[in-house]
């Protein structure tokens, strides 16, 4: 794994007891069943859906949401949302924390991720990502047009497409600042004034006695041992959702103002989640 957010100090070691790998164990064959037993309905059910509904997908997302929904109770993660779920055409912006955002995510509300293109490749995640159809986009800027169209194309289907605009992963313990590129897709004249956009705050609380960025997946931390870290947990904390009102995008000038007020959003509601 290789992102652009380093931490000044290295990540927690990684160690594991003897009770950790009973846990590894005890979470880990249950949760890989349930993801690969779900890829594979998912897959099966598909080769079916995509012939007959093409972009449209009126089965195979509450595959993914049942999948990622249990997940989080195999792990023994606390999991809770707050706010109403978006009723317009729109994409979902959110802060990115961890891979586990992709499971809480999903787990409320039905959407596609924006992913860049590298993650397609990477093993296990690259597998999901596809087969639950993300969007992987190229960092080039001309591939802009050809991307924006992309972006539209799925939008007009109806799907809630889910974009990171901070660009990168942290220890969940911050936000970053909205990267604002990709907001230009929402301004085309087929678009901006029948779109909505909502932003979410995505919050870890570390269990009890761990580190507060215990969820954080950055920097050059590799996926497997991060993994391995969080199912022998003895004790789990939870992940929050807050889903903020969906802002309209024709009620902004440009894309640097509504990326703005979707950071502040976020932001704001990610450090009161934290405090509290």
């Amino acid at each position: 794994m290789s992102i652009s957010w380093q931490s000044e100090d290295r990540p927690d070691p990684v160690r594991i007891r003897p009770l950790g790998w009973v846990l590894v164990l005890l979470r880990g064959l249950p949760l890989a069943l349930l993801v690969f037993g779900g890829l594979l309905v998912l897959l099966t059910v598909r080769l079916a859906e995509r012939p007959l509904f093409g972009h449209q997908r009126p089965v195979t997302p509450f595959i993914t949401q049942f999948v990622c929904r249990n997940a989080f109770r195999i792990m023994g993660i606390r999991y809770q949302t707050r706010g109403t779920l978006m009723r317009q055409r729109g994409p979902v912006v959110a802060n990115h924390s961890s891979w586990l955002d992709i499971f809480a995510l999903n787990a409320r509300k039905r959407i596609y991720f924006v992913s860049k293109a590298e993650v397609a490749g990477w093993p296990g995640i690259g597998w999901l990502a596809r087969a639950t159809g993300t969007v992987f986009i190229e960092r080039n800027p001309k591939k802009a047009r050809e991307q924006a169209e992309l972006f539209e194309q799925r939008l007009q289907a109806g799907h809630k497409l889910l974009f990171f605009p901070e660009g990168t992963s942290t220890d969940g313990l911050r936000v970053l600042r909205f990267k604002t590129t990709l907001f230009a897709a929402f301004f085309t004249d087929q678009l901006r004034n029948g779109l909505f956009v909502q932003p979410v705050s995505v919050v870890y609380h570390a269990p009890k006695g761990a580190p507060d960025r215990f969820y954080g997946w950055w920097g050059e931390m590799d996926f497997g041992p991060h993994l391995l870290k969080i199912l022998a947990a003895p004790r789990q904390g939870g992940v929050e959702l807050i889903y903020h009102p969906p802002l309209k995008v024709a009620d902004f000038p440009d894309r640097k103002a509504l990326a703005a007020r979707a950071e502040a959003l976020v932001r704001s509601g990610h450090q009161e989640a934290l405090k509290a």
